[in-house]
């Protein structure tokens, strides 16, 4: 009822148990506190607040035109709605060291269990468009050493993204992997990889988990948790895979609203209105307070 009775703290031990298992964990992407509810239900590891995703929600490109205020509130709201550890896309940190640094202490109180930090120039793209650009090694490596020294509570998961691969060779890519964890990130994000070698070679290289990205139409084909595993990956993120369904989704019952002059041949493919009251936990309002809820919740598919 209401938020998470889990701490922010609880779940950023939480994040690190589960980050030294030995298995690949799961984190859909989601974009909204109640589909990340449905997250929770199904049993997945945590959740994944991309900054592509949020920048979509606002109706804007992936480009670096959100702000931290905006990031960190959002990422406030799905973290308080789930007893789950959440992990938030930072981008670059929204500006030099020392704006890297209030990223991780806004983020910090967000209650968020960790954030990644990208290499790439601002205005920076998605990770799997072509076209990106990468800072140079010493202002990655300032990056992620301005984001360890701000840190407060040791359990919040510094993760460092590296473009690099989409522009140099595979080598350099891992050296860079190497200098960023020596710089205190406690997990890579190589983004863009080509195969499940290239995988396999970055997590061979590093001391520290490797986070994949399978997001649809991108450079990386859509390999399974049990592939990613035997590659050597700790974590799997789905960042955008909830909101394009769920936007496919609208396209489809609007195009059948203006089609048909009635949504009646979608309400099929609906969530129920009990799901939508299970979901949302009715019940648990009406055990603390039956003032504030007084009616029955309705059963079957209505």
């Amino acid at each position: 009822m209401l938020y998470s009775h889990v701490t922010a703290e609880a779940k950023r031990i939480r994040f690190r148990e589960l980050l030294a298992e030995d298995r690949c964990l799961q984190f859909p992407g989601t974009f909204t506190p109640l589909a990340t509810k449905v997250i929770q239900d199904k049993g997945f590891d945590g959740v994944y607040i991309s900054g592509g995703v949020l920048a979509n929600e606002l109706g804007l490109p992936d480009i670096g035109l959100t702000t931290l205020t905006e990031v960190a509130q959002r990422g406030a709201q799905i973290a308080r709605s789930t007893d789950l550890p959440t992990l938030i896309d930072a981008d670059t940190g929204f500006g030099e060291p020392m704006n890297v640094a209030r990223t991780i202490q806004e983020l910090e109180n967000a209650g968020v269990s960790g954030c990644h930090i990208e290499d790439q120039f601002n205005p920076k793209r998605c990770g799997h468009l072509d076209g990106k650009s990468v800072v140079d090694l010493e202002t990655a490596v300032k990056r992620i050493q301005a984001a360890a020294q701000a840190r407060r509570d040791p359990n919040f998961v510094i993760m460092a993204r590296t473009d690099i691969r989409a522009v140099e060779p595979l080598e350099v890519a891992i050296e860079r992997a190497q200098a960023l964890v020596e710089a205190g990130a406690d997990a890579i994000f190589p983004e863009a990889l080509k195969d499940l070698s290239e995988f396999e070679a970055v997590a061979a290289a590093v001391p520290v988990p490797v986070l994949a990205n399978m997001t649809e139409f991108g450079k990386s084909e859509l390999f399974t948790v049990d592939q990613l595993h035997s590659a050597g990956v700790s974590m799997v993120i789905y960042p955008v895979s909830l909101q394009r369904a769920a936007m496919g989704a609208i396209e489809r019952l609007l195009e059948t609203i203006k089609a048909d002059g009635t949504q009646q041949a979608e309400v099929e493919n609906m969530q129920t209105r009990s799901r939508l009251y299970e979901t949302v936990d009715y019940d648990g309002y009406s055990a603390f307070d039956s003032d504030v809820f007084n009616f029955e919740v309705p059963g079957g598919r209505s």
